[in-house]
């Protein structure tokens, strides 16, 4: 099986919607840093996320992944719904960006999101912070609102996503 690009283009609010649906998908997401050695590492959190994408979670500063951030501010998350068949229609999507630890306003902005999510948020443990990723590109992959095998890879913009371009699988 090889990837092949494709012409197909599609409208900023055709991906926008997709995308908007696919991070409702789960309450977790996995959060990929860089870490001393240039070794990769992975954590899977709960997360809130914003109207332009924006990935927020609550994470000890001592954390490995937060450590990561504080030197490195590179990072990728993917949202999945977990519970998928293979075999039948996938969906899932990642995110490509930059992430850091957040006070003052970004914080109550990544707050505000975190418990409009959680209904039962109560408030910061004071060991924890906020983490914001700012997400530059995300990559799409809805079977039955794109199509089989298409991966569809856009750029994020303040009103929304903005298509650049489509693979296949072959």
């Amino acid at each position: 099986m090889t990837v092949e690009r494709r012409a197909k283009r599609w409208s900023s609010a055709k991906l926008t919607t997709v995308a908007r649906n696919l991070m409702n998908a789960s309450p977790l997401c996995a959060i990929a840093t860089v870490s001393p050695g240039s070794r990769a590492h992975i954590s899977h959190v709960y997360f809130a996320w914003t109207a332009t994408f924006e990935v927020c979670w609550i994470s000890d500063p001592d954390s490995l992944h937060s450590r990561n951030l504080a030197r490195n501010p590179s990072a990728a998350v993917t949202v999945f719904k977990s519970a998928q068949v293979w075999g039948r229609p996938d969906r899932g999507m990642q995110l490509f960006g930059t992430a850091k630890e957040v006070g003052g306003r970004p914080a109550q902005g990544a707050e505000r999101a975190y418990s409009v999510r959680f209904k039962n948020y109560g408030g910061l443990d004071e060991s924890l912070r906020f983490y914001r990723f700012h997400p530059r590109t995300v990559q799409l992959f809805d079977e039955r609102n794109l199509a089989p095998g298409t991966l569809v890879k856009a750029r994020v913009a303040r009103d929304g996503l903005v298509w650049l371009r489509t693979e296949i699988w072959a």
